[in-house]
């Protein structure tokens, strides 16, 4: 006979947001961050049920997010198809965290894994917003800036600073938020 599915058994969203604050430092999962957490919890439930990895839904970003070069360069209207990608990419780039957690799969290995994709992300969404008729010279910046502040960001958690401690305005949601907006007016 053939093999029978089972469901997984996945945290409760309660237990989800603890682990959560707690591998982020015992940040709270309140206010937007909390409503953003419980959004992605239910979106990640299914898949932790599955058995779907996070460095599948990490990879899976990547893709999308490369994959906003496509119509962002193709003019007239296609760039609307680019901000619905970034978006997509920016709740995947959320999603393989929630998924993690879920499944008790976080690693070292998804930590670096993740921010690799994230940083070729930031480069693709750059890349895109000059494809899509901006100047060139500001989208390099805009990227250089991007990695400048994850760079800033690593080297002062490794100095010791928690990383809720560095915590800025300019956090990837920020940039995918700008992304999708200035595409949008493109």
């Amino acid at each position: 006979m053939g093999a029978r599915l089972t469901a997984r058994v996945v945290p409760g969203a309660a237990d989800y947001l603890d682990r959560w604050s707690r591998l982020h430092g015992g940040a709270a999962a309140t206010g937007l961050v909390g409503w953003w957490l419980r959004f992605t919890y239910r979106l990640a439930v299914p898949l932790a049920r599955l058995g779907v990895g996070p460095d599948a839904v990490t990879a899976l970003g990547l893709l999308v997010a490369v994959a906003v070069l496509v119509p962002a360069s193709a003019g007239g209207r296609w760039p609307l198809l680019g901000v619905l990608l970034v978006v997509v990419s920016g709740v995947l780039d959320n999603l393989d965290g929630a998924v993690a957690v879920l499944t008790d799969r976080t690693t070292r290995w998804g930590f670096v894994l993740d921010s690799l994709c994230d940083r070729v992300a930031d480069a693709a969404y750059a890349a895109a917003l000059a494809l899509a008729g901006g100047p060139w010279v500001l989208a390099v910046a805009g990227a250089a800036l991007a990695w400048l502040h994850e760079y800033a960001r690593a080297r002062a958690a490794v100095a010791g600073m928690p990383e809720i401690g560095v915590v800025t305005v300019s956090e990837r949601p920020t940039r995918v938020v700008v992304t999708a907006m200035f595409l949008l007016g493109a």
